[in-house]
């Protein structure tokens, strides 16, 4: 079973910056698409963010567009998400999440099935 354990969160101000991490376990990382949800109080956990196996194609929803960024270290076992000029609508518990399956061409929210804990961000107006 696959562990994956955030960090990176906090409390910053609205425009400030945040890196999140995400270190996995297990020899298979590098295997499967990885990413991000962030659930608000009193709603429903929201798709923020994810990558493919290969890294090479990134997905996002509109809301985050042009200010965050997530990436992967596959030596390192570890995806990351890099937020810029945060938002006080960004504040929420994000989660790291991974794929069901290995190799998948076109990750679709509903495919990630293996969460972490959860990391809170707070963005102060």
């Amino acid at each position: 079973q696959v562990q994956l354990v955030e960090s990176g969160g906090g409390l910053v101000q609205a425009g400030g910056s945040l890196r999140l991490s995400c270190a996995a376990s297990g020899r298979t990382f590098s295997s499967y698409a990885m990413g991000w949800f962030r659930q608000s109080p009193g709603k429903g956990r929201e798709f923020v963010a994810a990558i493919s196996w290969t890294g090479a194609k990134t997905y996002y929803t509109d809301s985050v567009k042009g200010r965050f960024t997530i990436s992967r270290d596959n030596a390192k076992n570890t995806v990351y998400l890099q937020m810029n000029s945060l938002k006080p609508e960004d504040t929420a518990v994000y989660y790291c999440a991974r794929d069901t399956l290995p190799y998948r061409a076109g990750p679709q929210a509903t495919d990630f099935g293996f969460w972490g804990q959860g990391t809170q961000v707070t963005v102060s107006s």
